[in-house]
Formats: C-alpha cells, sequence, structure tokens
C-alpha cells in the first residue's frame, strides 16, 4: 500500500466548504487534528457555532473526499462543537454563567417577536446547545404561555437572593410573568421596567448557557434604548413582516442597535407568505422580499423567512412550539438553520476574554 500524502489529505479536506461562513475548515480553525495511520485517516473537526444539524453532511462530505486520495482504506471525521464567550458593547462584563446574550427586538408589535424568540431558543438547544430565555417584555410577558408552562409556575429562589429559572423543553426560562399574576397591570415607567429587566438578569442562576434569548420589548423607546446600554448584548436578532410599515420599524430597531455598538447579526421575516390551510397554496399577502432589501441595505443577513400559516400559531398558544411540535417540519428546518446561521455570523466577532460579574453573595458571618 502507497503512503498516504499528507498534503493530499489537507486538500481533500478543504474541498469542504462551510455553508454559512464560505470558507474551508482550515481557514475557520475548525480542523483540531489530522491522524494518519498506515491506510486510516482520522479527522477531528469542531465547530463554533450551533452545528449539530449539519454534522452528518460535514462528516459524509469530508469523508468521502479523503476516501479518494491514493492509499487511504478507512476514514473517520468526528464533529464537535465548542460555543465561545464573544465581546458585548462597549466591553460590558458579561452576566455569570452565560455566554452570549442575544436580543431579539422588533420596532413594532405584532410581528411575531416573541414567537420568534421561544422557536429559535428551541432550535438552538436542539442545535446542541445549553440555552436560556429572558422575557424582557415586561408589559405582555408570554414566553411562559408559549413553552407551556401552567398559569402560577414560580420560580424556586436560593438563598433568598436568587431566582433559579424554570425548565421547559430543555431549555431555562425566567420572566415577570412568573412573579405576578395575569391581571396584574405594570403601570410602570421606563426606569422600574428597566431595572426589573436587569434583576430577572443578575439574580437568575443561569447555569452555564452558550446562549441567552432576550424577547425584548417591542419598539425603539426609552426603555429599549436603556436596556441596550446597560445588558452586555453580544448579538441582536431584528423581527419583522414584509409590509412598507412594519419595514420602516425594523429599520428604526437596527439603527438603535447601531447607536449603543449591537451588532445585528440579521433579520427573520415572519409572515413571509400566507400558505392556505386547506390546499397549500401560497400567497404573499404582505407584499415580498423586504426583509431581503432591509438586510442589504444595512449590510447584515436575512436569517429566515418564516410563513403565515395556522399551525404556528396553534402550536405556540398551545405550549408546543413549532420546533417541539413537528422538529421535522419545514418551519422547525427554517428556525434551525435561522439559529445556525446566527451562531456562525456572531463566531466571527472577536471574543471576550474578560472574567464575568460573579454572583456576590452577603452573609453576617
Amino acid at each position: 500500500m502507497s503512503e498516504i500524502s499528507r498534503e493530499a489529505v489537507d486538500a481533500a479536506i478543504r474541498e469542504y466548504r462551510d455553508p454559512y461562513l464560505d470558507q474551508d475548515l482550515f481557514a475557520l480553525d475548525a480542523i483540531k487534528s489530522v491522524a494518519i495511520d498506515g491506510g486510516k485517516v482520522t479527522v477531528d473537526v469542531e465547530l463554533a457555532y450551533p452545528s449539530e444539524g449539519i454534522a452528518g453532511a460535514l462528516r459524509q462530505l469530508v469523508g468521502n473526499a479523503i476516501e479518494n486520495v491514493s492509499g487511504v482504506g478507512d476514514v473517520t471525521v468526528n464533529t464537535r462543537q465548542a460555543i465561545r464567550a464573544y465581546q458585548a458593547q462597549k466591553d460590558l462584563q458579561s452576566i455569570a454563567g452565560v455566554k452570549n446574550i442575544i436580543a431579539v427586538a422588533s420596532g413594532k408589535g405584532g410581528v411575531g417577536k416573541s414567537t420568534t424568540a421561544v422557536n429559535l431558543a428551541l432550535a438552538l438547544s436542539q442545535e446542541g446547545c445549553r440555552v436560556g430565555i429572558l422575557d424582557a417584555d415586561i408589559y405582555g410577558p408570554s414566553v411562559g404561555m408559549m413553552l407551556g408552562l401552567p398559569e402560577g409556575t414560580r420560580p424556586q429562589t436560593r438563598d433568598n437572593k436568587w431566582f433559579i429559572p424554570v425548565p421547559a423543553h430543555g431549555i431555562e426560562a425566567m420572566s415577570m410573568a412568573f412573579l405576578v399574576t395575569d391581571k396584574t397591570p405594570m403601570v410602570w415607567r421606563g426606569p422600574m421596567v428597566s431595572g426589573a429587566v436587569q434583576q430577572l438578569l443578575t439574580q437568575t442562576q443561569w447555569n452555564d448557557l452558550d446562549y441567552l434569548i432576550v424577547d425584548m420589548p417591542p419598539g425603539t423607546g426609552d426603555i429599549q434604548l436603556t436596556m441596550a446600554q446597560k445588558v452586555p448584548v453580544t448579538g441582536a436578532v431584528i423581527v419583522t413582516t414584509p409590509q412598507d410599515i412594519a419595514l420602516l420599524d425594523c429599520k428604526k430597531g437596527i439603527e438603535m442597535f447601531r447607536k449603543v455598538d449591537i451588532p445585528v447579526l440579521g433579520v427573520i421575516e415572519n409572515m413571509s407568505t400566507h400558505i392556505c390551510s386547506n390546499c397549500g397554496h401560497h400567497e404573499p399577502l404582505f407584499g415580498e422580499g423586504g426583509g431581503q432589501r432591509v438586510a442589504e441595505e444595512y449590510d447584515t443577513e436575512l436569517l429566515g423567512q418564516l410563513p403565515l400559516h395556522m399551525t404556528i400559531r396553534e402550536q405556540t398558544d398551545s405550549g408546543q412550539p413549532s420546533v417541539v411540535a413537528e422538529p421535522d417540519s419545514e418551519v422547525a428546518r427554517t428556525y434551525r438553520d435561522a439559529a445556525r446561521r446566527m451562531g456562525a455570523l456572531l463566531s466571527r466577532r472577536e471574543r471576550n476574554l474578560t472574567s464575568p460579574i460573579p454572583s456576590i453573595s452577603i452573609s453576617d458571618d
């Protein structure tokens, strides 16, 4: 048997280009080792973004390319992912137990922001990440209901100082709705809302999360601006619909995050097309191409386009969001693709090498 050329093996590996970052695995520093033992080649690949959904295809494509190298008899491609912590705006210190905070926002209400935040969090979890979600929409908290948590759910506490997040569908959740009843009116001014969100964020004992999704309040007013300045956010996702009026507000949301130096990782377009529940006909009721135009105008990415379909609403209202209810559906695949794309874009950001803000406990001893 002829000796295997390491150069030929490396060239075969370079044939694979990452579908989200459009670079080969060596350029991404994803190749951790290449071992050649007789006719056997073993390659270890480590991606820096959520990638379980494409791991099988990566192993097959890289393995097939190496098998064509002269002398190779057996190939093993091992894949794993390592989510790192990336810098927040203005180098704010990260929160203990959380690597990255992703703000999901919209310039206006009624565009499916909370539905997107919940499904995005669940999609990241299904991609093999440790994920939490914080419902920062103080005036209209709905994440608990969307996750199927019963009314009256309360978080456990530790040492009368810390909230323990509530588990749901494999992710951790925290919301003002867990602390009040659905009949409690939140008649608060902006500073009180911002303070409450910061308390929920910093007094919750998050458990070594790769991503914390924050469902932001709709709009771009004082509350949103204050939160964007004080919460250490590593990236933002803007939710819109194709309507011109929604796109105008979408642009305001992007401008707000730019003002406070938070990178906008991309845009998710909801209600992109209407799918008839009887015949399956697709029709762009609210216009088309709007999300793509905004993404191009602001040099960001269109992460995904979700249809206006009755099942998305029904599944979310029942506490079984689409990603959980029908994990193999087109809608679930779109959310998972958006999650991978978002994570890949975030992996280009500079890493955060500082220590997070520690949890401080004061006793009388």
